[in-house]
């Protein structure tokens, strides 16, 4: 309703306004009209009316079609009663009818209701009431005739275009929304039940059956069976529709240091700053996510005896985490490849989460010179 109300509005105060200006006319020539007392009557009875239904036409829910309909009465009323209350001297002169222009504010109301086919409707009863009832086809009888389709045709189709530009506007809002929803889901599937499954993969491609003390084997799987059953929890928790912290809420800082220190290893050097990274808690734990995907990668495809180093760099307007690592590097076309065969480790799981953020993930990787993620957080208020 945002695109209509204030054209609600405005056909209201219009009418108020033709009202207060049929009356000042009706005043300076009541003296030379044939019925005066009548005219009166129904200009009384046009100001109840006008008052009555200041609310109704102020709000496109209020102003119903019986609303309508009875205005488009009193209009007709109105013009068919100045065939009466005027001379034929004065209508053959070209007097205006006892409502005037405020006939204009029943076209534009039915315009903004239903468009430009009630508008033409409404213009064409009261042109004909026009004609039939103050003075037969004259010039100036058609130009208003045409002035009131014009205006009226004019708005309802103006009208049609906002609410089918509205309409469209509020689809692509719901696409939006829903696209993100999808790539949130699809990065914490990625993080949690796909790589669980992977790493069950591949501990049993290794597993050796036969030797039942293989950790690997039928003895170590219910640690695996265990890691199962709690990715298996937390996405049903996923489906069930919990929501997300709303945009702008407060939350506790975390210190970034405490939340990447579990990713160090043998393999894996991880440099801070001796002093807290504070970020706000959310904002710490979608940034953690995304160094545990690039780090999961590092595993996964730089090789068996590839290192990696974390470096966080605490800025005084953005907070920067760099992964980089001595593998073979990425090759021309592998991130797309990727991402055609579902696997959306950067693209959502890295890329996403910093997006979401407002921050940037850069890649820099040559072949043979291993690969590089730089992953920067600006800080709110900078």
């Amino acid at each position: 309703m945002s695109v209509e109300l204030p054209l609600w509005r405005a056909i209201s105060y219009f009418r108020v306004m033709a009202l207060a200006y049929a009356v000042v006319r009706f005043f300076n020539a009541y003296l030379d009209v044939r019925h005066p007392v009548a005219g009166w009557i129904y200009l009384g009875a046009l100001t109840l009316w006008t008052l009555a239904t200041s609310r109704a036409f102020a709000n496109p829910l209020r102003c119903t079609w019986a609303v309508l309909g009875t205005d488009l009465a009193v209009v007709v009323t109105g013009v068919l009663l100045s065939g009466y209350v005027d001379t034929p001297e004065r209508i053959r002169a070209g007097a205006l009818t006892l409502p005037t222009i405020w006939a204009c504010g029943t076209v534009l109301g039915a315009a903004c209701k239903g468009g430009w086919r009630p508008a033409a409707l409404f213009a064409t009863v009261i042109g004909l009431a026009n004609i039939g009832g103050h003075g037969g086809v004259t010039p100036d009888n058609l130009h208003n005739i045409v002035l009131l389709l014009m205006a009226g045709c004019a708005v309802g189709y103006v009208i049609e275009l906002a609410r089918a530009s509205e309409a469209v506007l509020t689809r692509a809002l719901q696409v939006e929304a829903a696209t993100r929803e999808r790539e949130r889901l699809a990065r914490d599937i990625h993080d949690g039940v796909l790589q669980v499954l992977a790493l069950v993969q591949r501990q049993g491609d290794r597993a050796d059956p036969a030797d039942p003390a293989d950790p690997a084997g039928p003895g170590g799987l219910g640690e695996l069976g265990r890691l199962a059953g709690e990715q298996e929890r937390a996405l049903r928790a996923l489906m069930s529709g919990a929501p997300l912290p709303a945009a702008g809420t407060a939350a506790a800082e975390l210190d970034l240091r405490q939340l990447l220190a579990p990713y160090a290893d043998e393999r894996i050097t991880v440099s801070a700053p001796g002093t807290a990274v504070l970020l706000p808690g959310p904002v710490a734990g979608e940034l953690a996510a995304a160094v545990g995907a690039a780090v999961d990668n590092v595993r996964k495809h730089a090789g068996p005896a590839a290192r990696a180093w974390i470096l966080v760099e605490d800025e005084p307007d953005a907070v920067t985490v760099s992964v980089r690592d001595d593998g073979p590097g990425l090759l021309a076309g592998r991130l797309a490849e990727a991402e055609r065969a579902g696997r959306m480790g950067v693209s959502q799981s890295i890329r996403g989460r910093l997006l979401d953020l407002g921050g940037s993930a850069e890649l820099y990787s040559a072949p043979g010179e291993g690969l590089e993620v730089e992953l920067r957080v600006p800080r709110k208020g900078n």
